[in-house]
């Protein structure tokens, strides 16, 4: 008989923590206990867990005895300090950040697409960039059924995916502007408000931002073909949760519109929203909130022989993080890919 786990939600404080603890108890995810951990700065606050409050621990290098899953969404430098003790203590350690996604030797993982490759996982498993989670989900189907060759794509990406800063920053904005105000900005380097921001995090010596190289590298990982080209450009729109993209694709095997859209009705994890002509489709409005990727606008591409266009969105905080964590530790604890002492 499998021991139910003692699960650890590092950075319990933060939008995705809270999160987290959220999922868990919605999905009655089997715990003999949850620990909620944070910095020195929450410790002995209160977050809350269905219908108790958790009291918020500081997070330590001691913090994981006795603890067999710990998801993590802290930041990347709190996950490479501490997600190595964790694995000291025997905790398997889904991790949030980008800190380990780039890792060979660790797993990165979305349960539709890839929960194969938590068997090799050696004690860390890594959760996805946001924006590539709901790609790949409406993705991996077509291209079991006509192999996709090259994926360009546009994201227009909610400020909740920089966090409760930039909220606030968005509703601050908003505010001043109605009153007449200068809007102030310390969270991105221009206003948010009524405008598009084509930079997310940082630019790199390719001229690509670092959000956008991070769409490129794990689509490729994810879908365990490194042959698939992919372009990315990276966008920050005034919206609160759910991020949209344009996604334009080019496949192998032709597949007409109709197909496609009959593959993504079956396909784990998507709802199809796509009939134009009574104005249905994916809204961020129709996402946030919500457990589905939502795929619609499917069309042929004219431009080229086998290329079909397609709009996703999803909760960027929902399964763009806290909900394909526990997504990850439900297969690991139904495989029994908990290394539970």
């Amino acid at each position: 008989m499998k021991k139910i786990p003692v699960v650890a939600v590092v950075g319990a404080t933060g939008a995705v923590g809270r999160e987290m603890l959220d999922t868990l108890v919605r999905r009655n995810f089997p715990h003999a206990e949850v620990r909620a951990l944070a910095s020195s700065r929450s410790a002995g606050t209160k977050v809350e867990f269905g219908a108790k409050k958790l009291t918020v621990q500081e997070l330590t290098e001691d913090s994981f005895v006795g603890v067999d899953l710990a998801l993590f969404s802290a930041g990347g430098s709190t996950s490479e300090k501490f997600a190595p003790c964790a694995v000291k203590a025997g905790c398997v350690v889904v991790d949030n950040s980008s800190a380990w996604r780039m890792d060979p030797a660790v797993p990165l993982v979305v349960p539709e697409v890839n929960p194969d490759d938590l068997a090799w996982h050696k004690g860390i498993i890594a959760n996805p960039n946001c924006s590539t989670i709901q790609m790949v989900v409406a993705l991996k189907p077509l291209h079991d059924a006509a192999r996709i060759k090259r994926v360009v794509v546009s994201t227009y990406q909610a400020v909740s995916g920089t966090g409760q800063k930039a909220i606030v920053e968005l509703e601050n904005q908003v505010r001043q502007l109605f009153n007449g105000q200068e809007a102030t900005n310390t969270v991105y380097p221009h206003r948010i408000a009524f405008n598009c921001l084509p930079q997310i995090d940082v630019f790199l010596d390719n001229e690509y931002t670092k959000e956008e190289m991070k769409m490129v590298l794990e689509t490729k990982k994810i879908m365990g073909d490194d042959s698939i080209r992919v372009t990315a450009t990276a966008v920050r729109v005034p919206v609160f949760y759910g991020h949209s993209e344009s996604v334009n694709i080019e496949t192998e095997k032709k597949l007409t519109s109709k197909e496609a859209r009959a593959i993504l009705s079956q396909a784990p994890g998507v709802r199809v929203l796509d009939n134009p002509g009574e104005k249905i489709y994916p809204m961020p409005i129709f996402a946030a909130g919500e457990d589905e990727t939502f795929v619609g606008r499917i069309r042929e591409d004219e431009s080229i022989e086998n290329g079909l266009n397609m709009f996703i969105v999803a909760d960027n905080i929902r399964k763009g993080a806290a909900l394909n964590a526990v997504q990850i530790a439900e297969v690991l604890l139904e495989r029994d890919l908990l290394r539970i002492s």
